[in-house]
């Protein structure tokens, strides 16, 4: 198993397969490099697609520190130089799509040839001038005891909410396997983290292409998030997957990859 150092007692799991552009594929909050598993095959047939589980996350080092989202993309930016890569494309999904602008605000945009942002807010938090929020904070609150107290049974109820059809068993059994790799304290401390972090205002500076991918099942995200996005991103565009909820990547994987590598091809 391929892992990397990117500071002392933090070593990040990755799969790192096919030549050319390479795309980073980032994961959600509790989730893994796993959740991408349908892109591997296609991506390495005509790029170079590394699948990355971030510190506490899948296979990495289960530290208890460093978890918040600005210091993922400090990982994100250690990986990606210790690899010597080059005019990266970012695929960030949910709090991946946090870690993806969280590195362009620190590190700039020099060597990032594309961003794709899959299924999330500009930030999860309900603020008083951004009701569209997933959270309020009594919200939170309930969460982060959840997290701690019920953590088994409230995935139990939170994983088919990101899928727009039933989940199989064996897709529903490997899903909570790998969101219950994180010890508690770190997933509740990552989950406050990255509730209320907040990108509004750094939309303005970014130029470098977006693609937006969003589910049009809106049992976690709305739609209109994709479209808050668009408007205030210069360089992007919107694409809708109608049979999709969180994760178009694997509900509708082929249309996923054509899009995405149609995008890539654009750059």
């Amino acid at each position: 198993m391929p892992f990397l150092k990117v500071e002392d007692q933090v070593e990040l799991y990755y799969e790192d397969v096919g030549e050319g552009t390479p795309v980073i594929f980032i994961h959600g909050v509790w989730m893994s490099s796993k959740f991408f598993q349908k892109q591997t095959d296609y991506f390495s047939k005509n790029h170079r697609a590394i699948l990355l589980d971030l510190r506490g996350h899948g296979e990495s080092s289960k530290v208890p520190h460093g978890h918040t989202v600005a210091n993922y993309a400090r990982d994100l930016h250690c990986f990606i130089k210790k690899l010597n890569l080059k005019d990266v494309v970012l695929v960030g999904w949910s709090m991946g799509a946090f870690v993806a602008w969280d590195y362009l605000e620190q590190f700039g945009e020099d060597n990032v040839k594309g961003t794709v942002i899959v299924d999330e807010l500009p930030s999860d938090f309900k603020w008083d001038d951004f009701p569209m929020g997933a959270f309020d904070f009594p919200t939170l609150i309930h969460l982060m005891r959840e997290v701690q107290n019920n953590r088994t049974g409230f995935l139990k109820e939170f994983i088919p909410l990101m899928f727009k059809n039933e989940l199989s068993q064996d897709d529903f059994d490997w899903m909570l396997e790998e969101t219950t790799k994180l010890p508690e304290a770190v997933a509740s401390a990552i989950l406050f983290d990255q509730t209320v972090v907040d990108y509004r205002e750094h939309f303005d500076s970014i130029n470098v292409p977006t693609l937006l991918c969003f589910g049009r099942d809106e049992k976690l995200i709305p739609v209109a998030a994709g479209e808050y996005i668009h408007e205030r991103l210069q360089n992007s565009q919107l694409t809708l997957f109608e049979n999709s909820c969180h994760c178009p990547f694997l509900e509708e994987a082929d249309a996923f990859n054509r899009t995405l590598n149609t995008f890539i091809h654009s750059l």
